[in-house]
């Protein structure tokens, strides 16, 4: 045994087995269970609770009532009357994981809230839950993750502190995992977006890092993160920052200087706001 292995008549190292496994799970392949796939999104409507009789005055969106997965505009005032609903976090992600108005839903593991200190002044936009997102229900704790703790950690800023001045909040604009990864798509994000909405209204933080092209889409309507970072603007009636991803800066090791600019950036507008 030399520990290579062969597959379809190709040598292979160790090494390069063990990274197509990765590749394999990074493209959503990560359960091996049966010989036949199962194509979750064909999979019968899981049932929905059995609400109790309301009056007509208790109706706050009755075209909602209405709504189908063919019927994007029915699910997006279905979205927008839920979450207006919510009064507490906790109540907006009661609403939000029971809504089944969006498909990704049936393939997804675990329903991703959020993260860190919901009373901290920054809030981090991020896009949606990859792989090990998925499966420990919590954004940002893969390697990505774990470099936008070191990131912020060197401004003195972390998820998980208790003094909302030296916090982190972290929500994503979609809960559920897309399948392989892929960009959400116009009508995913445009379903998530009342609910991100009223996220923002309920942390009430000081602050947005918007991180990544696809908050900067549901946020500013916009794309282009290499042309955006660096300025601020406002969303959601507050001020934000649209920064480079950690994955891109993985992938893009020199980039980290330009981060390393943002994160000063942010640092100082803290500062300015305390003052």
């Amino acid at each position: 045994m030399d520990g290579n292995l062969t597959y379809q008549g190709i040598g292979l190292d160790a090494a390069t087995a063990l990274a197509l496994l990765e590749w394999q799970a990074e493209m959503g392949a990560e359960e091996p269970i049966l010989d036949n796939t199962v194509d979750r999104f064909e999979l019968a409507a899981r049932p929905k609770p059995v609400m109790p009789e309301i009056s007509l005055s208790q109706v706050k969106a009755p075209a909602a009532l209405s709504a189908t997965p063919d019927d994007p505009s029915a699910l997006v005032a279905e979205a927008e009357a839920l979450a207006a609903s919510a009064d507490s976090l906790a109540a907006l992600a009661s609403v939000q994981e029971d809504f089944d108005g969006i498909e990704l839903k049936k393939g997804a593991r675990n329903f991703c809230f959020s993260d860190g200190n919901p009373k901290a002044r920054v809030l981090i936009l991020g896009e949606a839950p990859g792989d090990q997102e998925d499966r420990e229900g919590r954004p940002f704790v893969g390697r990505a993750g774990q470099l936008l703790n070191r990131m912020f950690g060197a401004i003195g800023l972390a998820r998980d502190a208790v003094d909302a001045e030296k916090a982190l909040y972290i929500v994503n604009v979609l809960t559920w995992r897309p399948p392989g990864n892929r960009d959400p798509s116009p009508d995913e994000i445009a379903v998530s977006l009342p609910f991100v909405r009223r996220h923002i209204e309920l942390a009430s933080p000081d602050l947005i890092v918007l991180m990544g092209n696809i908050p900067c889409q549901a946020a500013l309507g916009r794309r282009g993160i290499l042309r955006l970072r660096g300025q601020w603007t406002e969303a959601f009636g507050r001020p934000a920052l649209p920064m480079t991803h950690p994955a891109y800066l993985l992938r893009n090791p020199a980039a980290k200087r330009e981060a390393w600019a943002d994160l000063l950036s942010i640092a100082a507008r803290l500062e300015t706001a305390s003052a």
